[in-house]
């Protein structure tokens, strides 16, 4: 038997309950709801669910995959766009002691046959926009997928996949959710690793519970009554929490989106515009499907800031915006701030702590900083001989906290270089400051030593943005003639602008410290990009490197 779900009425200062020993995350969300039975808790591109409506389609998607024949602990694969059948399948799957993998919708037939293999996935549950690039990944390479079931399936012959709508229908809701531990492996995110094939992370039924009671509770505070909106996709980390686990632990609403993030597609949805918002508003008495908080990334705010159709600060409802992905440059919150009235709350995460663990707060934001641990996380940052680094010199970041993953499925070399003991060993470097606030450093394997001394790339990238005429930038280490580092931007200019190489390296040297400017400026057409925008560099590296 299910323990019910802990009290929270603490203030942001108090403790955090833990979860009891014997704890199903789905089933704890579904219960907390349970008095919202009415409230809408999903919007989508074409329809809407009450939380009544997705507790039943849970239970139904648990009843199903017990049907089917998996059972407790086995993996479900779940490529899917945004949409109400995402939450519902991963919750579904979850509540049946199932273990759901979800994957990045944007990869190749290639990367989903090593996912298959990887992780065994007995079923897949799909969008049928993605179905083509599963069936090529299956027919690809071996894997152990025995249903395929599809969400909004193209017209046409079912190809031996079942529709999503019809499977549910077949299957009455089970009440009695897995009788699962807190420590019991939940749900698996892949890792966007530089290089290599992506790490299966594994998560517990708790860490989702820790993030969203220390982050999206305690320090951003999010309320009942808000209307949240990811960029970032619930395949990721960070959109898991802001388009899922947050706002179902406080009964909000959550608008999802399947399109690309462009700005046009961001406006779009923040004016409440797109039909399933305008129905919902009408047909279920809301009155306003705006959202109110909303979750994006640096590319996504530097191109929302260049765009001519930037709405107007009086024209949306959002309080509160946060970022993560990678480091929020000044230049950029501080436009935004003025231009929109609201500040950008600028922290970091992980796959492997699986939400944010060092932020800015509401109320207390210093830009050009990723600013102070999230309560009920410790950070610590080690030179290379492993002791702490005093304030002001960079240090290699680690964290302490009860989000932490388990492990990389099947990977025990690095499960034990990142997973080390309490600690887990975060791959970027920061300088902590004298307020006690922590400014990024760049990656491990980003950084650059020129003449004997650390140089950051996001210091450099950060600088040349401030640059009226560019948009994005990035830098690298490359060597000279004498085998010595230097360093190389790629620079991507605003439409309609220019500016010599000259210019902007002059710009740098009249900001920073002499050493630190550019040797070498590429202007170049786009930055290679993962699909969170976080820019890669090694692939920079590389295209340099083919040049020699």
């Amino acid at each position: 038997m299910l323990h019910p779900n802990p009290s929270h009425h603490a203030s942001a200062g108090a403790p955090v309950a833990a979860p009891p020993e014997r704890f199903n995350f789905a089933h704890h969300l579904l219960q907390a709801n349970a008095v919202r039975a009415q409230k809408l808790a999903f919007v989508d591109d074409q329809h809407s669910l009450t939380y009544a409506d997705l507790a039943d389609r849970v239970r139904r998607v648990s009843a199903g995959l017990r049907a089917l024949g998996v059972r407790r602990e086995e993996r479900v694969l779940l490529l899917m766009h945004d949409c109400i059948d995402w939450p519902v399948s991963f919750l579904g799957a979850i509540y049946a002691g199932i273990v759901p993998v979800a994957v990045n919708t944007l990869l190749t037939a290639d990367d989903y046959a090593y996912m298959l293999a990887h992780s065994r996935a007995q079923v897949a549950l799909v969008s049928g926009a993605l179905l083509p690039t599963l069936q090529a990944a299956m027919a690809a390479g071996t894997h152990e997928v025995r249903h395929v079931i599809v969400s909004r399936p193209p017209p046409g012959p079912d190809q031996g996949a079942l529709a999503m709508d019809s499977w549910l229908s077949a299957h009455p809701a089970v009440e009695q959710a897995a009788a699962t531990g807190a420590d019991e492996a939940a749900f698996w995110l892949y890792s966007s690793g530089s290089t290599g094939r992506p790490k299966g992370t594994v998560h517990t039924h708790a860490n989702p519970y820790w993030t969203s009671e220390w982050y999206g509770r305690r320090l951003l505070r999010l309320r009942e009554t808000d209307v949240c909106f990811s960029a970032a996709k619930l395949f990721f980390a960070y959109g898991l929490g802001n388009a899922l686990t947050f706002p179902m632990t406080v009964g909000a609403t959550t608008v999802l989106m399947a399109e690309r993030p462009t700005p046009d597609a961001v406006f779009k949805r923040w004016l409440g515009q797109t039909p399933a918002q305008l129905q919902a508003t009408q047909a279920k008495g809301v009155g306003d499907l705006r959202p109110t908080v909303f979750y994006g990334a640096p590319t996504g705010f530097a191109g929302m800031l260049a765009h001519p159709q930037l709405p107007a600060a009086n024209a949306h409802t959002l309080r509160l915006v946060s970022s993560a992905g990678e480091a929020l440059p000044s230049e950029i919150g501080e436009r935004f701030k003025r231009q929109m009235g609201v500040d950008i709350i600028d922290g970091i995460g992980s796959t492997e702590m699986l939400h944010i663990f060092l932020s800015n707060r509401p109320n207390k934001v210093r830009y050009g900083t990723t600013g102070w641990p999230v309560p009920g996380y410790q950070v610590e940052l080690r030179g290379d001989s492993g002791a702490p680094v005093p304030d002001g010199e960079p240090g290699d970041l680690y964290i302490q906290g009860p989000s932490a993953a388990l492990m990389y499925w099947g990977n025990r070399g690095k499960s034990t270089e990142t997973f080390q003991g309490a600690w887990t060993k975060s791959g970027d470097k920061y300088v902590r400051n004298a307020d006690g606030s922590y400014t990024y450093s760049g990656r491990t394997d980003d950084m650059l030593k020129v003449s004997g001394v650390y140089v950051s790339p996001f210091e450099v990238e950060a600088t040349l943005i401030q640059h009226p005429a560019v948009l994005e930038a990035a830098v690298i280490g490359t060597s000279d003639a004498d085998g010595l580092t230097k360093t190389k931007a790629f620079v991507v200019l605003k439409a309609g602008a220019n500016a010599d190489e000259a210019a902007l390296k002059a710009f740098v040297k009249d900001r920073l410290a002499p050493y630190k400017y550019p040797r070498q400026i590429e202007f170049v057409a786009e930055l290679p990009k993962t699909a969170t925008g976080k820019i890669q560099r090694f692939k920079l590296r590389e295209l340099e490197a083919s040049k020699a």
